[in-house]
């Protein structure tokens, strides 16, 4: 005989992916927030919490070379973009967008700046005058001093905290090479190497997978330590073969160029077997993908 259970024990049963099933919510007023409580908040101002992903994002070998992308950090996020991938700013990011994007099974990846900070970071007061270098030559922002792990890793963790509350499940290290430039401080290319490699370790503790972003010269060494990676202008800065480790290891590379035809690039770079696109430097919605054979 079925028994058949009281509607309020059936109603407790958890639904299977949550995550999927999640009725729309009413999440604009997380907008107007201030970015300091952005930051420190790790559920979104909604009526139904955002549950995080259960695991890093996977990227399947078999799929490695057919990734759609889509990168945009300017304005609100267009969810409907024909892409797999979306790598996007934590903070600006809504938790709608996020909660829209992941119920269409699109892998999300935020942008974290690990190398760097800006005067208006939400958390730019946690960097003591120490660690703060030269600017790095886009938007107002100044190096850091990657020596200092520790003064470094508890603020670079609350920043893969957040991206793990507003449902990320991918981050990209950016301005993750200092030591190329003229930061400021004495940083060697070991001394990268180290604070990249702790990076992703401290990435993968928190159940985020991670991908190198630029950092071209370090590639042939970081490439076992990351899941993707994210390159610009390779094509301009002839530049393209010195992702193949990534590549041949059957990982993604993310590449976008800022000026020149698609018809002209998409042949070098579907070639090495990249997900290219080009895209404004401001990083708005526009987007124009090589296409896939």
């Amino acid at each position: 005989m079925r028994i058949r259970l009281p509607a309020s024990a059936r109603r407790s049963r958890p639904l299977p992916s949550a995550a999927h099933r999640r009725p729309p919510t009413r999440c604009g007023v997380r907008r107007a927030l201030p970015a300091a409580v952005a930051l420190t908040l790790l559920t979104p101002a909604c009526h139904t919490p955002l549950v995080p992903p259960g695991a890093p994002t996977p990227w399947p070998t078999a799929y490695a070379h057919r990734w759609q992308w889509q990168w945009q950090l300017e304005g609100p996020v267009d969810t409907d973009v024909a892409a797999d991938v979306f790598l996007l700013d934590p903070v600006r990011t809504t938790a709608a967008e996020t909660a829209a994007l992941r119920g269409r099974d699109r892998r999300l990846v935020c942008q974290v700046y690990v190398g760097s900070y800006a005067a208006t970071d939400p958390d730019a007061t946690r960097f003591p005058t120490a660690v703060r270098g030269n600017p790095t030559g886009r938007a107002q922002r100044r190096w850091l001093d990657v020596r200092r792990w520790d003064v470094l890793e508890p603020v670079l963790a609350d920043r893969f905290r957040l991206c793990r509350g507003k449902g990320f499940g991918a981050v990209a290290l950016a301005d993750a090479d200092g030591y190329a430039h003229r930061s400021g401080f004495p940083l060697g290319y070991d001394e990268q190497l180290t604070f990249n490699r702790r990076l992703a370790v401290l990435a993968r503790s928190l159940d985020l997978s991670p991908g190198l972003m630029n950092d071209v010269g370090q590639v042939a060494a970081l490439a076992p330590d990351f899941d993707f990676a994210v390159v610009e202008e390779c094509v301009r800065l002839k530049v393209c073969a010195k992702l193949l480790p990534f590549a041949d290891a059957d990982k993604p590379v993310f590449h976008v160029e800022y000026t020149g035809r698609t018809a002209t690039f998409c042949v070098t770079t579907l070639g090495y077997g990249f997900a290219s696109i080009r895209k404004n430097r401001s990083l708005d919605a526009w987007r124009d993908p090589c296409q896939l054979p």
